[in-house]
């Protein structure tokens, strides 16, 4: 079989193991340290799509190697799709999650309709049949995972806004569900499964 060999525009470590392990064989990744990208990579738009597009395309531009970048937030309903892009900074610069929780929650207080989903963008860069970096075209994969907002904190797994989510068709909240019955249901999982579909489909 042959070897596609992608970066992953993070440089957290743990995110690209925990990546690494929802792709096929076929399909190896480094991030962005190991590429010589120092820098962070801007996030200034108000949209997963444009975000993940901006990142993707800064590292395949500056740096010429096959790469994709992912943005994913939570949408509620009843707060008009916030938080959205603004997801891991929702209260504030800290990126506290509890602080985030704690703001949804407080919003939403007296609020029936609870309906929410969980996005994640995913923009490839320069990969098997994408054109040359003379042609800067890129592709995108998106993965929902819907679902309720809880009344509180359920379960301690999990990250983010998992302790107050809880998927469609299941009686528990995210944070309470193992790593691999997550990875099979989370929007991350389902836009990295059509990456992996795309990018295997003629190799």
């Amino acid at each position: 079989m042959n070897v596609i060999k992608l970066c992953f525009a993070t440089r957290n470590k743990h995110k690209l193991e925990e990546v690494q392990a929802m792709l096929p064989q076929g399909i190896q990744l480094v991030g962005l340290d190991d590429i010589g990208c120092r820098e962070e990579l801007a996030e200034d738009f108000q949209t997963l799509e444009e975000n993940s597009m901006q990142k993707a395309a800064y590292v395949y531009r500056h740096y010429h190697v096959p790469c994709f970048a992912d943005d994913s937030g939570l949408e509620i309903d009843a707060l008009d799709g916030r938080p959205g892009a603004d997801s891991a900074h929702y209260a504030g610069p800290q990126r506290s999650h509890s602080d985030n929780i704690d703001k949804v929650l407080r919003e939403l207080t007296g609020i029936s309709n609870r309906d929410a989903r969980f996005r994640c963008v995913i923009t490839l860069a320069g990969a098997n049949r994408l054109v040359s970096q003379e042609h800067e075209e890129y592709r995108q994969f998106t993965g929902v995972l819907e679902g309720e907002i809880l009344p509180g904190r359920e379960g301690t797994g999990g990250f983010g806004y998992d302790p107050i989510f809880i998927p469609k068709g299941f009686n528990k909240g995210l944070a309470t569900l193992g790593m691999d019955e997550k990875n099979q249901i989370s929007h991350r999982g389902r836009a990295l499964r059509m990456l992996s579909n795309y990018l295997l489909q003629d190799a």
